[in-house]
């Protein structure tokens, strides 16, 4: 127990000399969350540029309004809030981008079953089943968090999870 103090201490002082202007402690929060924050955004989105433009833009942003945070120890959860918002826009932006370019091969045989995994498995999911996913079994995050972090009622994760295994189930079945 006395370990866990002592973390949450270290922590909650690395976000207070953060705040103050320190960047390397603020450095050292993202180091210690890049992990996390990668694989949340590689969760909602698919191509790797838009992912690296996600944890950029999470960066500059959370570096910004690290002032707005209130109770440092919700770090964790105040970034990556930072980051699914980031996702959503780029999402956002991409609905809007028209191709230029249309495919002329448009007989192009695709095998569903391709290299078919939990992950592709997992990209198949709607957004929001998607997001709930990756924070609860990638990210160990609680249903609680999870309801503060996306500001849905609990029962509302809950079903969403129940939905994801259900959906997922199917497509893992049919491979």
């Amino acid at each position: 127990m006395e370990l866990i103090s002592f973390l949450h201490y270290r922590k909650k002082s690395a976000v207070s000399k953060a705040k103050k202007g320190n960047k390397e402690a603020f450095l050292a929060l993202i180091d210690e969350n890049r992990l996390n924050l990668y694989r949340v955004a590689r969760g909602i989105l698919k191509d790797k540029e838009d992912i690296e433009d996600a944890l950029q833009n999470t960066i500059a942003s959370s570096f910004q309004k690290l002032n707005s945070l209130k109770k440092d120890e919700y770090f964790r959860t105040w970034i990556i809030r930072i980051l699914i918002n980031e996702c959503n826009e780029i999402l956002r932006r991409n609905k809007k981008t028209i191709s230029l370019i249309e495919s002329e091969d448009q007989t192009t045989y695709s095998d569903s079953y391709e290299d078919m995994d939990l992950t592709t498995a997992i990209n198949e999911l709607s957004e929001e089943l998607r997001i709930t996913t990756v924070l609860f079994y990638f990210e160990d995050m609680s249903i609680k968090s999870i309801a503060r972090i996306l500001e849905i009622p609990e029962g509302t994760v809950r079903s969403r999870l129940t939905r994801a295994r259900i959906k997922l189930r199917e497509v893992m079945s049919e491979v």
